[in-house]
C-alpha cells in the first residue's frame, strides 16, 4: 500500500479504486451463487448489482451504519465534479453511486477488510430493487 493516507486521495481517484473493488466483490459473490451459469449470464447479472441505480441503492441501504469519518468521504465523492456525465443514470443516482464508490474506495486504502467486508455485503444484499 500507498505512504499517503485515504483520507489525502480526491474523491474521484477513491471512487475509481472503490468501483474496482467493489465490482470485485459483486463477481465474486455472483459466481457464488450461481456456479453453473454461463459468462455472458454472469456479467449481466453483475450489472444489476453494479449500475447507478443499484449504487445508490446501497448506499441508502449503508447510510445509517457509517462513522462520521466515513459520511465525510461519502459527501466528497457524490460532491465531486466529474468530467462525465450519465449516459443511462439519473443524476441523483450517479453522484449518490460515486460518493458509495468514493467510500469503497476509502476503507480499502484504510486495511480495514472487515469493515469493508461488512459495507459490501450489506450494500450487495440491498442493491437491487425489490419487489
Amino acid at each position: 500500500m500507498s505512504i499517503i493516507k485515504p483520507s489525502q486521495y480526491s474523491p474521484l481517484v477513491l471512487a475509481y479504486i472503490g468501483d474496482s473493488v467493489y465490482e470485485l466483490f459483486v463477481r465474486e459473490k455472483i459466481i457464488e451463487e450461481h456456479t453453473d451459469m454461463p459468462p455472458n449470464k454472469l456479467h449481466r447479472l453483475s450489472i444489476t448489482h453494479v449500475s447507478a441505480h443499484a449504487q445508490s441503492n446501497s448506499m441508502l441501504a449503508v447510510e445509517t451504519v457509517l462513522t462520521d469519518d466515513e459520511l465525510s468521504v461519502f459527501r466528497r465523492g457524490r460532491n465531486a465534479k466529474s468530467a462525465t456525465v450519465p449516459k443511462n443514470a439519473d443524476i441523483t443516482d450517479y453522484r449518490r453511486a460515486t460518493g458509495f464508490e468514493a467510500l469503497i474506495g476509502y476503507i480499502y486504502l484504510s486495511g480495514n477488510m472487515q469493515r469493508l467486508k461488512e459495507i459490501m455485503e450489506l450494500a450487495y444484499a440491498n442493491s437491487v430493487d425489490k419487489f
